[in-house]
């Protein structure tokens, strides 16, 4: 059944609409994931749903007393109070209203989204902020769950924290998100905003990618066919007319019907062009680390870190909101010292910063000016630009280049930051969270040039995606100050770390075992001779155990990744029972070794 039904809703804010008769039908239990290019659409279409727009024409249908909940990009100002007050809301007291079951859920919601219920709101955390105000939206039980950008500023726990609890809340949800793990893990069907148009793909998010550039191909074939029919009709009628009147007459019919199609036509915004201006290459050596340490007060922020940064490498940093990711950097670059142990910069080393706080941007100036200093060209590669001209690159039509800073968007200024950011000649870029508020194809673009980037790369991000495609190694917080390297990207990491945690779970369970097999009295028995059979299988046991052992941390990595849970049901259902198998068969294995070596 459905809860929301759209029915050839248009809007637009005095220039092209952006929703055009578009027509939409979100049901329960459904995941739908809104896609589109910054500025299509996808925020506003969100506004209409909840009834916070009305649409210029069409239809809104939504289910007698279904409850609509909207979790915004940002935390909203003025919020004040404990977690408890901010989740129970303006709603009055619960005497007044007789609605004891509503205290009992937002009991339920704190206990189970692990919130402090009596701490005040503004000393939370970003992510914990993001959990009550999810909280407050869910305490009305509503029916439909807009999220707008849900993993924004939150750190890799929270982030797989909300996906699990979404995946187990069972309503309907209508989500935007540029985080491309997240969007893989919870949509159940893909929305597109296009041009003011929507478009529905029942399908997964690679395969979409796959489909919609095919879809884009054959459009563009038929606008050059179009367009060559149009051109030729355009030669017909410039020579004058020369055919029977009935048939000249619906020949220019259709002419001006094709115009009339050609002007209405709207093209696909393009893409960005994203070049980094590199300085000349740095020593081999870019930092060194020996047993750094830095702390605060008591608390270790790093702690007996000792790496070796190389040119070239693309270093991903991880770790949790607070963690010390941005004290680590500043260490690393040379702005801080540490308080112990030595780190030690290389040589011509040519630093360019991304700052996540956007601190680099001064609100009062102008797009242009922020870019260019107030001058009226850039010089990228030796090449001397227009600043408007170079802003196109970076999707700035030349009215907004002459806008001012404050009036851009959360995408729009993290691209200005990238502008601005490759006017400048560097052989090490340092990235914090660069990926906030980019669209998909923007952070595709941003993943090829980071890639083919020929300098060394420092990169802060929860995008697991971006990690993934970047990152040749990684620097993990691993709590106390502990910052641990792992070969590869995020998917690696977690291969690595389940391997471990499996081993770990091995050993501790033989511990185990040899600490009972101690303690227990030994049986009184009496000594018997070994037949050749049991010789043979005593002599085999050994390597049966360890062949268990290796194929159990093997099947335990592959149950650990995310993406094995992509292929066939079947063999999930295999690796699961096999891993269940052995979990019974090694004690039994064990068991036997003891009683013929006994």
């Amino acid at each position: 059944m459905a809860i929301v039904s759209l029915l050839d809703v248009s809007l637009s804010f005095g220039g092209a609409p952006l929703l055009d008769r578009v027509n939409l039908q979100l049901d329960r239990g459904e995941r739908v994931c809104l896609v589109g290019r910054n500025g299509a659409g996808k925020s506003t279409l969100m506004k209409v749903i909840a009834g916070e727009l009305k649409p210029d024409d069409g239809q809104v249908f939504r289910t007698p007393g279904a409850i609509i909940a909207t979790l915004r990009q940002e935390v909203p100002a003025g919020l004040t109070g404990t977690v408890l007050s901010v989740i129970e809301g303006d709603g009055g007291s619960y005497e007044e209203h007789n609605d004891w079951e509503r205290h009992d859920r937002v009991e339920r919601l704190i206990e189970k989204m692990g919130l402090p219920a009596e701490m005040e709101f503004s000393a939370l955390s970003a992510g914990q902020k993001r959990r009550v105000l999810l909280a407050r939206g869910l305490v009305e039980e509503p029916q439909l769950l807009l999220l707008d950008e849900p993993t924004n500023h939150l750190d890799l726990e929270s982030i797989q924290w909300l996906e699990e609890f979404l995946l187990e809340w069972g309503g309907a949800l209508l989500f935007v998100t540029h985080d491309r793990a997240f969007l893989r893990k919870i949509s159940t069907r893909i929305v597109e905003v296009d041009r003011g148009h929507l478009v529905g793909w029942q399908c997964d998010y690679d395969t979409f990618l796959v489909r919609k550039e095919a879809v884009l191909a054959a459009e563009e074939v038929e606008r050059a066919q179009f367009d060559k029919k149009l051109a030729q009709e355009e030669v017909w009628i410039r020579r004058g007319v020369k055919a029977q009147r009935s048939r000249a007459n619906n020949r220019i019919h259709a002419l001006e019907q094709m115009r009339a199609e050609r002007a209405a036509r709207r093209d696909r915004a393009g893409s960005a062009k994203m070049t980094a201006q590199e300085a000349d290459r740095s020593g081999f050596k870019v930092i060194a680390c020996e047993g750094a340490g830095f702390r605060y007060d008591d608390r270790w922020i790093v702690r007996g870190l000792t790496t070796r940064i190389e040119r070239g490498d693309k270093i991903g940093i991880v770790g949790p909101n607070g963690a010390g990711k941005t004290t680590l950097l500043r260490l690393l670059l040379g702005q801080m010292a540490p308080q112990e142990g030595k780190i030690e910069q290389g040589t011509r080393l040519e630093i360019v910063y991304f700052d996540q706080l956007r601190a680099q941007l001064d609100e009062t100036m102008r797009v242009q000016d922020a870019v260019a200093d107030g001058n009226a060209t850039v010089t990228i590669n030796g090449r001397t630009r227009h600043v408007i001209s170079y802003l196109e690159d970076f999707l700035f039509d030349p009215t907004r280049a002459r806008t001012p800073i404050k009036a851009l968007s959360g995408g729009e200024r993290n691209r200005l930051l990238l502008a601005r950011l490759f006017t400048k000649p560097a052989n090490v870029l340092v990235l914090d969270e660069p990926t906030n508020d980019l669209d998909a194809e923007t952070l595709e673009l941003l993943e090829d040039l980071l890639v083919e980037f020929g300098g060394t790369v420092l990169l802060v991000s929860h995008d697991r995606a971006f990690l993934n495609e970047v990152c040749t190694s990684l620097l993990v917080f691993e709590g106390d100050g502990k910052f641990t390297d792992y070969i590869g990207g995020y998917d690696d990491w977690q291969r690595e770390r389940a391997a471990k945690a499996a081993e770990a779970a091995a050993a501790v369970e033989r511990a185990k075992r040899a600490a009972r097999d101690a303690t227990a009295p030994a049986p009184e028995k009496k000594a018997r001779k070994l037949s050749n059979k049991e010789r043979a299988e005593l002599e085999a046991l050994p390597k049966q155990i360890e062949a268990l052992e290796a194929e159990q941390v093997k099947l335990a990595e592959s149950l650990a990744d995310p993406a094995f849970f992509k292929k066939s049901g079947a063999e999930v259902s295999r690796a699961t029972a096999r891993l269940e198998e052995i979990e019974a068969e090694l004690p039994k294995a064990y068991a036997r070794w003891s009683e013929l070596e006994g």
